[in-house]
């Protein structure tokens, strides 16, 4: 089972399944959104059945007020006896079922409300559900093209419009639609003639608010890009807070996130002016068959084909008929809004990754990484980060990269785990002597479990100090966690927190320094116990002594353990690449040269002139 495919499981039944379906993936992206309603059929039911009985029980209610008059208009409502007292039977009569039949109808409209928000909402849960299935599935590349602000307002402001619309279905639509027509089927009861005019009339009133919905959806897409970029500056208003007070940025940013504000504010009034102009005239045209039923109406009457009672009924019906019509403008307003964020959920759910998990178990025991001739392109420019780039490093050993800013130290890191596959050549992880297996063909868990990635930047949640490290083991013992803490020489930080490892640090752990947060990153990594252990310049922030502790101290726990952990670290330090059994220089895309520290600083000039030494001796 690939990766995919176990994200899907974890998901309620059927969910995403249904959303990327081929006979559901070519429809509207709204009506892709309503398919969800396939893996809840029997709720579907239940829901449409119930508000059957409530609309065909308001065009019984309606007929039988049209009795009721009738009764009156021909004097059976209230007689007067042989006595000369008045005899209210008949009225009392009337009132009893015209007030059961009310008090009934509420009931299952009641009940019909609650089962259809409940299917609503559930739905919601769904498709929520898929969207997060999807965020994490997608591979590094494209969450860097798309970025933060896009991601979070495709999840919320998109979302919150599409529940609008998927809770708004069964009253706005399915309602609606049975409202019309029971109305329709009420008037042509009483005479065919009757339902003409109105249904002719709502037929284009309908085509009408079609018509307007295509230029909505298209002011509404204008909307949420805008909102794309109010939602992006506000996150890196926040996340860059620190710089933009460092260099005195605050007007600038402030002027920056007006205008997109401004943006925003111009389209939304656009859409506003274009949607309360326009709506109002198809419900003019549908009020015309009002008219219509009065006036044929009462010639019926005059005529003797219809009684009083049966126009009143008729005008019930029309009176029903327009209100539930003056509100499709509002429906036409929410689905058009909804259309345009469907469809760009559909554009996030239907986004693909190449990253798909194998089917081949990782081998027991130790693991090596071998690179074979590795290409990586940048994205969009179209120039190599990586070229022709092999590398091996066998299993227990200790491997440095040095390279300068931008020579693809990073990305060389990133493939091991997957993060990002090569555009051409091959990684692989093994040994020698139980041969290499291609990351591609192995289960992509399985892989990034016992290859750990430790990266400069290291993202603390806003939670526990315990949870945050015990990330990379969950089911970790406390003395595991302690050991841990130790060996990434973290002590200290829990001692001087207020709850020790219960602590909750601050949103991307902001309330430690860059140093405390890189050590307890490394605490996640080194808990885990992976076979290989990348450091992506991931001691950066960390002084020379404290570095070189950690780095002993993880040797030192291979040893112990008698598990040999293969280290691949990307070092900018003198002191890190001394540490390493070899040392190999990441040049143009390409490894230029390998040896030790001693051999490389007497051979390599590229090599003295990225560790700063002077000395060709030293």
């Amino acid at each position: 089972m690939n990766d995919y495919a176990q994200s899907v499981a974890a998901a309620p039944p059927d969910a995403v399944s249904v959303l990327r379906a081929p006979s559901v993936k070519n429809a509207h992206p709204l009506l892709r959104c309503l398919a969800i309603y396939r893996t809840m059929p029997w709720r579907f039911a239940s829901a449409f059945s119930l508000f059957f009985v409530v609309n065909a029980s308001l065009t019984w209610y309606q007929m039988l007020v049209g009795q009721a008059v009738h009764d009156v208009e021909r004097g059976r409502a209230v007689v007067r006896t042989a006595d000369g007292s008045l005899d209210f039977g008949r009225a009392y009569y009337w009132v009893a079922v015209l007030v059961g039949t009310a008090l009934a109808r509420a009931v299952v409209q009641y009940v019909a409300g609650i089962v259809s928000l409940a299917t609503g909402q559930e739905l919601l849960f769904r498709l929520r559900d898929s969207i997060l299935v999807q965020v994490q599935r997608l591979d590094m590349g494209y969450h860097l093209r798309h970025g933060v602000g896009e991601m979070v307002a495709r999840t919320t402001r998109d979302a919150d419009k599409v529940r609008d619309a998927l809770i708004s279905f069964w009253r706005n639509v399915i309602e609606t639609g049975l409202v019309i027509l029971a109305s329709l089927a009420v008037l042509c009861w009483y005479d065919p003639l009757l339902a003409v005019a109105p249904a002719i009339l709502t037929a284009v009133g309908i085509a009408i608010f079609l018509r307007l919905a295509d230029h909505l959806v298209v002011l509404d897409r204008a909307v949420s890009d805008a909102y794309d970029s109010v939602s992006q500056d506000l996150v890196e208003g926040v996340d860059g807070v620190r710089v933009i007070k460092a260099f005195g940025l605050e007007a600038s940013r402030i002027a920056r996130f007006d205008a997109a504000v401004g943006t925003y504010t111009d389209y939304a009034t656009k859409a506003l002016r274009y949607s309360t102009s326009r709506i109002p005239l198809p419900q003019v045209v549908v009020a015309l068959g009002q008219v219509w039923v009065f006036a044929l109406g009462a010639h019926l009457v005059a005529s003797g084909r219809l009684n009083v009672g049966e126009l009143v009924a008729a005008l019930l019906a029309m009176n029903t008929l327009i209100f539930r019509i003056e509100g499709i403008g509002r429906i036409i307003q929410i689905f058009a809004d909804a259309r345009a964020s469907a469809a760009r959920i559909m554009d996030l759910l239907d986004a693909d990754t190449p990253i798909l998990g194998g089917s081949h178990e990782l081998p027991a025991g130790p693991l090596g990484i071998q690179l074979a001739n590795v290409r990586v392109r940048a994205a969009g420019e179209g120039e190599d980060i990586l070229r022709a780039c092999s590398l091996q490093v066998d299993p227990g050993e200790i491997v440095a990269i040095v390279g300068a800013t931008g020579s693809g130290k990073s990305t060389l890191a990133a493939l091991l785990p997957r993060m990002l596959d090569p555009d051409a050549g091959h990684v692989f992880v093994g040994s020698s002597s139980g041969g290499w297996i291609d990351v591609r063909t192995l289960q992509l868990a399985a892989l990034r479990a016992r290859v750990h990635v430790a990266a400069q930047e290291s993202f603390l949640f806003s939670d526990t100090v315990a949870r945050n490290v015990l990330l990379g083991s969950p089911d970790a013992t406390t003395a595991e966690l302690i050991e841990a803490l130790r060996l990434a020489w973290a002590q200290d930080i829990v001692t001087n927190l207020p709850s020790g490892v219960a602590t909750v640090i601050g949103d991307r752990g902001v309330t430690l320094s860059g140093g405390q947060r890189q050590r307890l990153a490394l605490a996640r990594a080194l808990i885990a116990r992976p076979s290989v252990l990348v450091l992506d310049d991931s001691t950066s922030a960390l002084d020379a002594l404290t570095e070189q502790s950690i780095l002993h101290g993880v040797r030192d726990l291979a040893r112990s353990s008698g598990t040999p952990i293969t280290m691949l670290i990307v070092a900018s330090k003198p002191s890190t690449a001394m540490f390493a059994d070899r040392v190999a220089v990441l040049q143009g895309g390409s490894i230029v040269a390998e040896g030790s520290h001693d051999e490389l600083s007497r051979s390599s000039v590229t090599y003295r002139e990225l560790m700063g030494i002077h000395d060709a001796a030293a």
